[in-house]
């Protein structure tokens, strides 16, 4: 009888745009890995709206959503919005045997490892649509590293009505700010903005980092899968 392999990974989301290119990722990368989406579309709405950001409520929250993703047999949770870190910190204290990946965690390495040049650590230009993003993402960087934020603005809104076009401009626009700031590497901190990174890599001439494919390669190797 065949051994059954396959890993289950919980992909949770708190934008729609991000399902897409995570799972696009996985088809590339690892294609045998079951996967289930849940997303909660309410969360990046009420964050914005909050006065207090990321406090008990939404905390306890990302702990119920991941409790339903281990209740359904998932072995490894990837969460995929890059506003929420210390919920998501929350969780993976409370399931420390559990693989719970940030989004943007092994991008972040990867970008800190390209803007390494003679010696120095570099600036890394970080582009967001999201407003939070550019709050909490900043403090998951090794400390010492030089992050230059860099918000798209509007992008998002095109993005949700269907003009992806504007979108992708509104990135490159981002980046090519980064770039006059002086930075290094581009790392575009959202699932959302890896559909963007063709128009991005035309407007400035540095490397230019997107997540889904670090974050499935991580995972992979964080539940001992051929890479």
């Amino acid at each position: 009888m065949a051994v059954d392999t396959a890993r289950r990974v919980a992909l949770i989301h708190a934008l729609a745009h991000s399902i897409a290119p995570v799972n696009a990722a996985f088809e590339r990368a690892w294609p045998e890995c079951v996967r289930m989406n849940l997303l909660d579309d309410s969360l990046s709405a009420d964050l914005a709206r909050s006065a207090d950001g990321l406090n008990a409520r939404m905390t306890a929250r990302f702990v119920a959503l991941a409790a339903y993703a281990i209740g359904t047999g998932a072995q490894g949770i990837l969460f995929t919005c890059s506003a929420f870190g210390p919920c998501i910190d929350a969780v993976a204290a409370r399931w420390p045997d559990l693989p719970v990946l940030k989004p943007n965690e092994a991008m972040i390495e990867e970008a800190v490892r390209a803007a390494a040049i003679g010696g120095r650590r570099g600036r890394i230009g970080l582009v967001a649509t999201f407003a939070p993003t550019l709050l909490s993402m900043p403090a998951e960087f090794p400390a010492g590293v030089e992050v230059i934020p860099v918000l798209a603005e509007g992008a998002l809104a095109a993005l949700d009505a269907g003009d992806c076009a504007t979108h992708d401009r509104l990135a490159a626009e981002a980046a090519r700010a980064a770039h006059a700031r002086g930075c290094d590497v581009i790392a575009l901190a959202q699932f959302s903005l890896a559909r963007a990174a063709p128009a991005v890599e035309r407007a400035v001439p540095l490397p230019v980092l997107t997540t889904p494919e670090s974050a499935v390669r991580r995972l992979q190797s964080r539940l001992d899968y051929p890479v």
